[in-house]
């Protein structure tokens, strides 16, 4: 069943409601290309050929205080997010292990280590008790912190990396997302070993490393995550100057859309034994000599991709906040310190303030985005019409992926994703896969699931940010 919370199909659905679906267009004619990328020239991988072909490309999509009433209603209506200043200073302990249990299951199928061994079913078990379930009491004390540095959230408290089939080193079933530096976290519990905090950020809930996180007052983070003025990471990835006088923040990656607060130092001051004229001094999160939440200044250099606010959401920066990660591995859960489909997208909106829950699957269908979807019932007519109407920045998704629309070239729809396949059918009639990787542009017609299903076909739901 489609559900048009507005008109945003509206055209669309008139299309395909009294004629036969048209037929998708074929992928351009011709061979191709040496690279072996359908539809892919050299100009296209540039975010100027995309930029180009907008009309006003720097016209306003959403304002801060729209943008700010959107993350307002994600965080009311959407179940997958965690409004952590919310939380009560206690919880029933059964709320915390029903939360842990939701995610830390034990598989059913077989799984495979790094060198193609099946997992014991021993260890399989000595990770289920490592959950330490027993040890919650009947009511749990809230605690804060915050993410010292880039780090894993984990299905399991283990740093064990399992695969469902031999041969597939990439697909981690225990790797689930990353923490950022000085993202929030509520922590409820404590693994076993005492190494794993079970932790739940604005938008998952997981295992992360007890070293990677400091934990503070509720105050006191919340106060920090306030704090203005401050900078926004606008780049892929920036970093720290190097400092050995704190070593703890030098050369600290910081990713898109992190927010870090600049520190009350004055404009002379030498900060960890150099003059800070030529960069931010930025407050960032560190661990005291008694293990607890302190902050300390760090120097990210001016000629490093920041802004003092959050970009403008419009169709220009979204299609130049996303050609920043072009090529960049793909990482399933965030792992090989990048990111996957979902986190990409997010990551790119989250550039200019706009918050989105972390999975596909909650994205695809959170009540608080304006959304089509499309169910099993729905042919192949209402799909290709409303991919007729896309516009520049429309979230598509497909089971377990999803793309950013970017622009048409001869009406034929473009996105970019973060993606660790692609394949389309070869002259002949077989199917040819890209063998990506990474995230990638690619025309979307063309691509497919198996020799008889596109990824038209498979459209799950098309999401548009808009007020």
């Amino acid at each position: 069943m489609r559900i048009l919370p507005t008109t945003l199909f509206a055209a669309a659905l008139l299309l395909c409601g009294t004629s036969q679906a048209r037929e998708l267009p074929p992928p351009a004619p011709g061979t191709v290309p040496p690279h072996g990328v359908v539809g892919m020239t050299e100009a296209q991988l540039s975010p100027d050929f995309w930029v180009g072909k907008l009309k006003q490309p720097d016209r306003v999509i959403m304002d801060a205080q729209a943008i700010a009433a959107q993350n307002e209603k994600l965080f009311r209506l959407d179940d997958s997010m965690n409004d952590l200043s919310a939380l009560p200073a206690t919880r029933p302990g059964q709320e915390i292990i029903d939360s842990i249990n939701e995610l830390s299951a034990l598989p059913e199928g077989s799984l495979y280590d790094v060198q193609g061994n099946p997992v014991p079913a021993d260890t399989l078990q000595q990770l289920a008790q490592s959950l330490d379930l027993d040890a919650v009491p009947a009511t749990v004390p809230t605690q804060y912190g915050l993410a010292l540095r880039r780090t894993a959230l984990r299905k399991f408290p283990t740093e064990l990396r399992v695969f469902s089939s031999q041969g597939d080193t990439d697909i981690d079933r225990f790797q689930e997302s990353a923490l950022f530096p000085g993202a929030p976290v509520a922590i409820a519990h404590r693994s076993r070993d005492g190494r794993w905090l079970w932790v739940e950020s604005p938008n998952y809930k997981a295992w992360a490393l007890a070293e990677d996180i400091a934990t503070g007052t509720k105050a006191a983070v919340f106060a920090h995550l306030d704090k203005a003025p401050y900078r926004i990471v606008t780049g892929a990835k920036v970093s720290t100057v190097f400092t050995r006088e704190q070593p703890q923040l030098s050369e600290l990656q910081l990713d898109m859309g992190v927010r870090v607060p600049l520190a009350d130092v004055a404009s002379d001051a030498l900060v960890n034994g150099q003059h800070s004229y030529t960069s931010w001094v930025v407050e960032l999160p560190i661990r005291d000599a008694q293990g607890a939440l302190a902050f300390a200044p760090a120097l990210l250099q001016k000629n490093q991709d920041t802004a003092a606010a959050y970009l403008p959401l419009t169709r220009a920066n979204l299609i130049r906040q996303a050609f920043k990660f072009l090529g960049e591995r793909y990482g399933w859960g965030h792992s090989y310190n990048g990111r996957d489909c979902s986190g990409f997208v997010s990551e790119v909106y989250r550039s200019m303030g706009v918050e989105l829950p972390r999975n596909t699957s909650d994205q695809s269908i959170s009540p608080a985005l304006d959304r089509t979807t499309f169910g099993k019932d729905d042919g192949p007519g209402p799909r290709r019409a409303a991919v007729d109407q896309l516009q520049v920045g429309d979230l598509i998704y497909i089971p377990g992926h999803v793309m950013m629309m970017i622009g048409r070239i001869d009406g034929a729809p473009y996105v970019i994703h973060d993606t660790n396949g692609g394949s389309f059918l070869d002259a002949d009639g077989n199917m040819r896969s890209m063998h990506l990787n990474a995230v990638s542009v690619t025309p979307l017609l063309p691509l497919r699931f198996n020799e008889k299903t596109t990824y038209v076909d498979r459209i799950t739901s098309i999401v548009r940010i808009r007020p």
